[in-house]
């Protein structure tokens, strides 16, 4: 949980096996009654260090953000999927921060989620998790970007605009605004990294696709 605006109503219909604070996030968690597993930070955004068992403190001067060190935490405790509120919205140059962040962990095999107050960001690898489908409930728009300077063989499937074996490119925004249209959709890379955007609404008819 990051310190940014999040949707707290979205949160708390969750399950998750793990809760962590990150900094401020930890008031945010405390607004809603959540108490979290594990809480990392240097604490300047927050003003003071949680009376907590499970506190990781930094000094404020060091090279990482904190989220970063909060994925790092999670990744090295062995969870594979991260989900992360709080961290997307607020400066627009820490959002790209974070945005370059899940694309490191996504390279890396996690599969990685940042839920907005409206919208979602998957994170797709053609060499991991590189493919996520929806039930022909999704409605709204899908955007999809490079994360890797190309993305090579994106398909999208049932969707308005359909898109086979497409070459993306992190300057050209082909990808943007396309639309869920009522069908089951798939949207699949072979190669790269895929930032895919899509309504919070989604979230719930996300398919699941088994592991190969």
């Amino acid at each position: 949980m990051g310190s940014v605006d999040f949707n707290a109503q979205h949160f708390l219909a969750q399950s998750f096996d793990c809760i962590v604070a990150v900094d401020a996030g930890y008031e945010r968690l405390r607004e809603i009654g959540v108490v979290p597993d594990q809480v990392i930070g240097d604490f300047d955004s927050l003003g003071f260090v949680p009376d907590h068992p499970h506190v990781e403190r930094h000094p404020v001067q060091k090279d990482e953000s904190d989220i970063e060190l909060a994925l790092r935490w999670a990744a090295d405790a062995g969870f594979d999927m991260l989900v992360v509120y709080g961290c997307l919205g607020g400066r627009l140059d820490f959002t790209y921060a974070v945005l370059q962040l899940f694309a490191q962990y996504a390279q890396a095999g996690f599969q990685v989620f940042g839920i907005g107050l409206d919208g979602v960001v998957a994170l797709l690898d053609g060499k991991h998790h590189n493919s996520i489908a929806f039930s022909k409930k999704a409605s709204g728009t899908v955007s999809v970007f490079s994360a890797s300077g190309e993305a090579r063989g994106v398909s999208e499937e049932g969707l308005f605009y359909p898109l086979t074996n497409a070459c993306l490119s992190d300057t050209k925004p082909l990808g943007v605004s396309n639309e869920f249209v009522g069908k089951p959709a798939r949207i699949t890379v072979g190669e790269g990294t895929l930032l895919v955007f899509f309504p919070l609404d989604a979230w719930d008819v996300i398919v699941p696709i088994p592991s190969t």
